[in-house]
């Protein structure tokens, strides 16, 4: 095969890499297909003015330029290429700076040129031509540098950049060194003669390993964006899932709480409590008519604040104490001298918040689980501690049986009414002959009514 046509074969596959490589540009739209595409655009403009067609119609100035530079812009592309396709400024700010200054350089030797080629006959002078060739050598050498330094990093795509230039290297070194070596160059016929033929091989792969390159490249990314993708999708399904659980929490709280607000209600009207209220009221209306009638207005105020408890949050310590002393005198003219209550709360937490029915429950709990009788009084007391909160009392007598019978549903209705209002837990303490439950008390700027 002689030169001309390994030319014509050479160029097709420039052109088709080119071609190849302009779809893809024109699909990502990203910069480095860009100056891949004039990195390959300068070679493939080089060769063809190399060709004869074009030699025949050049002059001599003009042939020895473009002959010298035009290689050396192929280079200023290079060096912008592996830039951006290595990352350089992120990974190693150090060996971008000498890019930056051997592209001053190669701009600083394509003005020279001009002074060689067009303003003096420098050009014919033998030291233009050795000039030249320390030129290409340094570019070699530089080429060397670059390989060696980017052979050190990890990443599988630089393998690929690594090989290319390489390829190129090696064709170049070799096409220079036949270059000496030779002397008749003018009558080379066959391809494997021709010094250049080595520098468009070298070319050739280069060009397929950057293809490859910027293939992995462009996989990589697209893996990358996949596993972002995904985890934002998975982020995404985590937030709503978790949207829904909230939802479906705050629903079965807001169910908990109207159980919890009927179950208080029906504890404390239930036909028990109501039918022993009655009795109570019964004997007194024969026996006292004076203590029927205040029975009456004690049993009408607790069982109005019973009704009305339902459509409030909370309520001051002051009202729950008020309704206390009511509720208080029904027990009272139940059981006589079997049940006492000692009232202890401080001023400064009468205007504190607490839900409502919250001192009911637990006298109630109290009055449920004890005995209570004359011979064995049951004691209540309401204070309030150095940190205002209300401490609920009781000495312990436990009816037979009633540790086994319980179901804790006061206790829990309080706890579950301080957990859906974000306030501290109860405190429930038990010693051998003392029960104590200790109710933190809310500020008015803390609460949602306040």
């Amino acid at each position: 095969m002689n030169y001309d046509d390994w030319l014509f074969i050479f160029l097709g596959m420039i052109l088709s890499m080119l071609l190849y490589n302009s779809v893809q540009w024109y699909m990502y739209r990203e910069r480095i297909y860009g100056l891949y595409t004039a990195y390959m655009l300068a070679w493939l403009a080089y060769f063809s003015l190399r060709s004869p067609w074009f030699i025949s119609r050049l002059d001599y100035p003009t042939w020895h330029y473009t002959r010298i530079i035009v290689p050396m812009v192929a280079y200023f592309f290079y060096f912008n290429f592996a830039n951006t396709f290595l990352g350089l400024r992120e990974n190693n700010p150090r060996l971008l700076r000498l890019f930056r200054y051997v592209q001053a350089g190669l701009m600083a030797y394509a003005l020279t040129e001009v002074v060689f080629c067009y303003l003096t006959d420098y050009w014919q002078h033998p030291m233009h031509e050795l000039v030249h060739t320390v030129v290409r050598t340094l570019l070699a050498v530089l080429s060397v540098y670059i390989i060696i330094n980017i052979y050190r990093r990890p990443e599988p795509g630089s393998r690929y950049f690594i090989s290319g230039s390489a390829f190129l290297v090696v064709g170049g070194v070799i096409a220079m060194v036949l270059t000496l070596v030779i002397k008749d160059l003018d009558n080379i016929l066959s391809v494997w003669q021709a010094p250049i033929t080595y520098l468009q091989l070298g070319i050739i792969l280069e060009l397929v390993c950057f293809s490859l390159g910027l293939t992995y490249r462009h996989r990589q990314a697209s893996v990358k964006e996949a596993v972002v993708e995904q985890a934002l999708a998975h982020e995404r399904e985590q937030r709503r899932r978790e949207h829904l659980e909230a939802e479906l929490a705050v629903q079965k709280l807001k169910q908990e709480m109207t159980e919890m607000q009927m179950r208080a209600l029906q504890a404390q009207i239930s036909p028990h409590f109501l039918f022993n209220s009655l009795n109570s009221l019964s004997s007194l209306i024969t026996d006292d008519p004076d203590k029927a009638e205040q029975f009456v207005d004690e049993m009408s105020s607790v069982y109005r604040y019973l009704l009305q408890a339902n459509d409030r949050e909370l309520t001051t310590v002051s009202t729950e104490i008020s309704f206390i002393n009511s509720y208080y005198h029904l027990l009272k003219t139940r059981y006589g001298q079997g049940i006492h209550l000692d009232l202890a709360i401080g001023d400064s937490v009468r205007e504190r918040l607490l839900p409502p029915l919250t001192l009911q429950l637990l006298v109630e709990n109290a009055v449920k689980h004890n005995i209570v009788s004359a011979d064995q009084p049951l004691h209540i007391r309401i204070a309030t501690d150095q940190a205002d909160s209300l401490i609920v009392s009781n000495n312990l007598q436990r009816k037979p049986n009633s540790r086994l019978n319980s179901t804790r549903k006061g206790l829990l209705n309080i706890t579950e009414k301080y957990k859906l209002l974000n306030q501290p837990a109860i405190e429930i303490e038990e010693t051998s002959d003392t029960f104590r439950v200790v109710v933190p008390l809310i500020a008015k700027k803390l609460s949602r009514t306040g």
